[in-house]
Formats: structure tokens, C-alpha cells, sequence
């Protein structure tokens, strides 16, 4: 009865999809597996069957959807043939949304590749047991969901320990992450030291402060960026010294890294921008490297790798070169406005749905003043574009090169007209503002 109850359920995925895409009523990426999961709540238990290898999963704040987006490309290099919830719907219903709409009665996938949520991803373990897990980082993010950064850590921690046997890629330069316990099954990746060979900008963002298990505060020999760095305390505890150990030299345009693993060192170029995306990267690496895929693979990977929905995305909107950076809290939007040309038409569209989180105070965290200096003018979009305005004034951008135009659709339309032929435009959404942007076709 659940084999036919499956099937059935595949078939009306199908269905559902076919008329998710006639009516244009929603983004596609988490509406089929909602209905899904409501027709019939085992079904991600029954997928596991279909996936004959390895389960991989990332999770963490920021990330998530870059690093997994890597992993599968380095896998499908490998020549594995791979499920991926490409565009990061990441709770349950996404995953489910994926599944139903590509497995088929008699094909079987060599891996799985899914970024969850950090909230769902124990919820995900009780269908799909995972055989690695990586682990970018931990920054405040959505408050108004999940609570402070203990809260977050301590969900995944529920997940980790409802897997004995799995393997953890932790980042080693973030205090939260390197914590998680494994039972030894964990290894490690960080930076050694990280290069700009062109950007000097040093951020001024504000960072969280953690304590170590003693109480003290933890200090820095050196800080990257937010609370990633070398820490220590004065009780002798340390960040753990990284199995995969990293040199970024950050361009402008991309980014070198140097790894070394116990004898081996390694030389990958990643054509995409900024010291997120650096670390980003490094795990990614890191993990395949754990898994057996060899350095000529990894590296074809990597000088074919095609951005993400929204995630540093390349794309042409009405005819000009369009930069697509997702923003959602206060330091990966500090980091991605490091990286933005001053000279482009700039778009921020900001809205408050539920998949964006209904707390915006974290825009007046997020280092804006960068924005300061802008040749042109700043249009301001989405449900809450009248508060990104006033944080625009606060950082220094000048009244009158701050213009509100609410309907993103009309946002788009405008900046695309005061666009010169040669010059960028830039788009700064947060993540319902991108899933609109993505309808554009």
C-alpha cells in the first residue's frame, strides 16, 4: 500500500507542477513538496531508497547554498549522478519538492546533496540519515524564528546526535561551529591568513562575543571577519588546528586559495567574489577532498562553476549585466556590501514574509555606510523599502540619491532605464524579493 501510495504521490507531484507553472501563483521551489508532505508525511522516508551512495548535508547561517551548489558541481565532475535542492529551498517541503519532482520508479541517484535549515535539520535526519555533514557558520539570523545563536547551535546538535556515524566538516574559525561534538568523527577547515590583493577595505561592522567554556571572553591573534578568526583564551583553550588549512588571496574578480592537508598542498582558482565566498569555497574543497574526489577534479570543478540562484549570480536584465547578491542579516550583508561596484546602478529590495524573517533591525547592523559614496542614484524596493531608505540616510547616502519605487517589478523597470548601455546594475533582495526576481524567466 505505500509503495502505490509513493507512486501516486510522484504522480501528482507532477501534476501540481505542471499547474504551479501554468498559474505563475508561486516560485516553484517548496509548493509541491508542501502538498507533498501533506498527501502523504513518510515520503521522504521512502526517497532514501532511490539514493544508492553517499547523503551529504550543509547547513549554517550563511552559505549554505553557495557551499552545496560547489560540492554537487565537484560531485557531477566526479561523474555522479546527484539530487540537489539547487535553489535553496532548504526546509522540509523543499527537499521534498526536489525529490518528488526528479526521481523516477527505476532510476537511482549516486549521491544526494541537501542544504537544510538549521532549524529542520534534525526533522530531516528522523526520513534521511545523513553520512556528512558540513557546517559553515553561526551569525544572528531571524531572530524572530530562532532565538540567540545557543538556541541555533543546540538544534544542530539534536541532529548530530541523532547520527553516530556522521562525518563532520566543521569551520574551525568560527567558536560556535568548531564546538559541535562528533565522537572524533569531525575534521576541520580554516584560514590560515587571508590576502586582499585589492580590496583593503577593513569592515566595521559589529561582532558577537562568545565566551569560553570558563567564562572568560575568547580573544583574537587574528579576526577575518565578524567572529571568524584564531581565537584563544587565557585558560589555554584554542581554536582547533584545521585538517584543511587555507591561504585566500581575495581579488576583485576571484579568489586564490592555497590548502594544505597534512603533506599535501593544493592550488585552487574559484572565479566569484569576497571572503565569504573564500570560506564558502574551503569547505566545499575541504569535503570533497575528505571524500576521495582527486585535485584535477575538484579544480575543472571549480573553473566551471556557475553561481547560484541569487548567490553572486551573473545574469542580463533587460539587456544589461546584472550582479544578483542575496542579503538576510547583519554580517553576510556586511561582507557582500564590501564587495559591491560603486559605480553600478544599485537596487536593495527588502521584504518582511515569513522566508525572510519579520525582524528588519538587522539592517541597521549591516555596514551600509559603505554605500555612502555611490556614483549613482540607490532605488529601494519590496514591502519594507521605506525602512531601507532611512538606513540609507543614517549611513551618509545623500536624500536625493535615494528613490523609493515599492512594486519590485517597477523597481527593476526603472533602474533598467536609467542604465547606460556599458554600465551594471547591482541587486541587493532578500530571499522572497529574489524568488520574484528569479520569475523575470
Amino acid at each position: 500500500m505505500s509503495r502505490i501510495k509513493f507512486y501516486l504521490t510522484l504522480f501528482l507531484s507532477r501534476i501540481i507542477a505542471l499547474a504551479v507553472k501554468y498559474l505563475a501563483k508561486s516560485s516553484g521551489t517548496s509548493f509541491v513538496g508542501l502538498m507533498v508532505l501533506k498527501f502523504y508525511p513518510d515520503f521522504l522516508k521512502d526517497c532514501k531508497k532511490y539514493i544508492s551512495g553517499e547523503i551529504f548535508t550543509v547547513t549554517g547561517t550563511n552559505g549554505k547554498t553557495t557551499t552545496s551548489g560547489i560540492v554537487s558541481q565537484i560531485l557531477e565532475c566526479a561523474g555522479k549522478v546527484i539530487v540537489h535542492n539547487t535553489k535553496g529551498a532548504n526546509m522540509l517541503t523543499g527537499i521534498a519538492n526536489v525529490l518528488a519532482l526528479n526521481i523516477k520508479p527505476f532510476k537511482r541517484f549516486d549521491c544526494a546533496v541537501f542544504e537544510s535549515d538549521e532549524a529542520y535539520l534534525s526533522k530531516l535526519y528522523d526520513f534521511i540519515p545523513a553520512d556528512y555533514l558540513l557546517v559553515t557558520n553561526l551569525f544572528r539570523d531571524q531572530l524572530d524564528r530562532y532565538g540567540e545563536l545557543d538556541t541555533t547551535a543546540k538544534k544542530i546538535q539534536e541532529a548530530i546526535d541523532k547520527n553516530p556515524d556522521l562525518k563532520l566538516v566543521l569551520n574551525a574559525d568560527d567558536p560556535l561551529v568548531a564546538n559541535f561534538n562528533s565522537n572524533g568523527k569531525a575534521v576541520f577547515y580554516g584560514f590560515e591568513d587571508v590576502l586582499f590583493a585589492e580590496n583593503s577595505y577593513i569592515s566595521k561592522a559589529p561582532s558577537e562575543l562568545f565566551h569560553c567554556k570558563c567564562g572568560s571572553i575568547l580573544k583574537y591573534s587574528k579576526r577575518f571577519f565578524a567572529h571568524e578568526g584564531h581565537y584563544f583564551c587565557d585558560c589555554g583553550y584554542s581554536r582547533p588546528n584545521p585538517d584543511y588549512s587555507g591561504v585566500a588571496t581575495v581579488y576583485d574578480d576571484r579568489i586564490s586559495l592555497k590548502i594544505t592537508n597534512k603533506n599535501n598542498v593544493y592550488n585552487f582558482d574559484f572565479n566569484s567574489v569576497g571572503l565569504y565566498n573564500a570560506y564558502n569555497a574551503l569547505g566545499a574543497i575541504a569535503l570533497c577532498l575528505e571524500y576521495g574526489i582527486g585535485e584535477d577534479v575538484i579544480k575543472n570543478a571549480l573553473s566551471n562553476y556557475q553561481t547560484i540562484f541569487g548567490r553572486a549570480e551573473k545574469a542580463i536584465l533587460n539587456g544589461h549585466n546584472t550582479l544578483i547578491q542575496l542579503i538576510k542579516n547583519p554580517t553576510g550583508a556586511s561582507e557582500v556590501l564590501k564587495t559591491v561596484n560603486k559605480n553600478s546602478n544599485i537596487l536593495i529590495a527588502i521584504n518582511d514574509n515569513y522566508a525572510d524573517g519579520r525582524d528588519v533591525s538587522w539592517l541597521w547592523d549591516a555596514e551600509f555606510e559603505v554605500l555612502s559614496d555611490v556614483q549613482n542614484n540607490i532605488v529601494v524596493s519590496g514591502i519594507r523599502a521605506e525602512d531601507m531608505a532611512l538606513r540609507l540616510k543614517y549611513a551618509g547616502v545623500p536624500a536625493e540619491k535615494i528613490k523609493i519605487i515599492t512594486p519590485l517589478k517597477s523597481a527593476v523597470e526603472y533602474i533598467s532605464t536609467q542604465t547606460e548601455k556599458e554600465s551594471t546594475i547591482t541587486i541587493l533582495p532578500t530571499y522572497t524579493a529574489l524568488l520574484e526576481l528569479n520569475k523575470r524567466g
